[in-house]
C-alpha cells in the first residue's frame, strides 16, 4: 500500500474532535449559551454543496430558537445520492441552495470532509431527527405534521410519537400521492391544510428528490415553520423496515443493510450509481487534503507521516 493510501485510510478512520453544543442546552432552549445564529455557522464545501458543520443538537436548537423567534426555515439532510444529483441536476442544486441548513447524512460524506481536512462533526439525518428533534419540540408543546410516507405509516408514526412524547401536538397527516406534473390538485388540498393547521414542524418523507421540491413550493405557505425532508423514516418509526443497528450506522453500512432488505429498489441506485460516486468523491478529496498538506508543511515523498 502506497504512503497516499495509508494517509487516506487513517484520515477517513480517525475521528477529529469538533465543539458542539452542549445537548441539554439546545434541547431545551435554556439560555446558558449564546444562541447561534444560521448565517454564522462553520460551513464545509463537498463537490461544490455547502454543508453546515454542525451536530445534531446544534441543528435542533438552532430550529427551536427559530420557532421561537417565528423564524422558519427548512433543512436537507444531504446524503451520497444527494450529493450526486447536486452536482448532476441543475434545478435539484438550486433546492439545496434555498434551504436554510444542509447537513451532513452519509458516512461518505463525513469521511471526503476528513479528506479534504475540513472536517464535519457528525452525521446529522432525518432519520434520527424525527425522534430527537420530536422530543426537544415536546418539551416546548411544538405541533407537527408529518406528509407522504407509505400508506399507514405517517399515522402510525404520528401515534408512536405522540404516545412516545406527550407534549407533542400533531396538528395533521397528509398521506395522499403528491403528483407534481398533473396540475398538483393534491399539493394545492395540502398548502390549503397547512394554512389551516398551522403547524410548527413539517416533516416531508417523500424520498428525494420529490422532497425537496414539495418543501420548496410549500414553504411560502408556513413562512414561521421549519420544513424537513426525512425519507424513509417514517416506515422505520413504524415498524415497516428495520434501520440499521447503531455499529452499521457509524461504520458507513448503513446502506447495505438497505439494501439487503430493498434490493430490487436500491440495487441500481447503490452499486452502479453511488459506489463509483463515492470512490470519486473520495478520491478528488484526498487530493485536497495531500494538497492542503504539502503547501503547509511539505514532507519528503519517502515520508509516511500522515494528516
Amino acid at each position: 500500500m502506497g504512503w497516499q493510501a495509508k494517509c487516506m485510510w487513517r484520515s477517513m478512520s480517525r475521528a477529529v474532535p469538533m465543539p458542539v453544543a452542549e445537548p441539554s442546552a439546545l434541547a431545551t432552549g435554556t439560555d446558558s449559551q449564546e444562541h447561534l445564529r444560521i448565517e454564522s455557522l462553520p460551513t464545509v464545501v463537498l463537490r461544490g454543496a455547502t454543508l453546515h458543520a454542525i451536530s445534531e443538537n446544534q441543528c435542533i436548537g438552532l430550529m427551536l430558537e427559530g420557532l421561537e423567534q417565528r423564524r422558519g426555515g427548512s433543512v436537507v439532510t444531504m446524503n451520497l445520492d444527494h450529493l450526486r444529483r447536486f452536482v448532476n441536476e441543475t434545478g435539484y442544486a438550486a433546492q439545496c441552495r434555498n434551504a436554510s441548513i444542509v447537513t451532513a447524512d452519509g458516512m461518505p460524506l463525513i469521511w471526503a470532509s476528513r479528506l479534504q481536512r475540513t472536517p464535519l462533526p457528525e452525521r446529522v439525518t432525518g432519520s434520527s431527527m424525527i425522534w430527537s428533534l420530536t422530543a426537544a419540540a415536546a418539551k416546548r408543546e411544538k405541533s407537527i405534521f408529518l406528509i407522504g410516507g407509505e400508506p399507514g405509516a405517517a399515522q402510525q408514526t404520528a401515534e408512536t410519537l405522540s404516545i412516545r412524547y406527550p407534549g407533542i401536538r400533531i396538528a395533521g397527516v397528509f398521506s395522499e400521492v403528491i403528483d407534481l406534473k398533473q396540475g398538483g390538485e393534491a399539493l394545492k388540498r395540502l398548502a390549503q391544510q397547512l394554512a389551516s393547521t398551522a403547524p410548527d414542524i413539517v416533516y416531508v418523507g417523500l424520498g428525494s428528490p420529490k422532497q425537496e421540491e414539495v418543501i420548496d413550493r410549500l414553504r411560502d405557505t408556513l413562512p414561521h415553520a421549519w420544513f424537513m425532508g426525512v425519507g424513509i423514516a417514517f416506515s422505520f418509526v413504524a415498524g415497516k423496515i428495520r434501520r440499521a443497528p447503531l455499529w452499521m450506522q457509524r461504520s458507513g453500512l448503513e446502506w447495505l443493510h438497505r439494501l439487503l432488505q430493498e434490493p430490487a429498489r436500491l440495487g441500481r441506485r447503490y452499486l452502479a450509481a453511488g459506489l463509483p460516486f463515492a470512490a470519486t468523491l473520495l478520491y478528488s478529496s484526498a487530493l485536497l487534503g495531500f494538497r492542503k498538506a504539502e503547501l503547509r508543511d511539505p514532507q519528503p515523498a519517502d515520508d509516511l507521516s500522515c494528516l
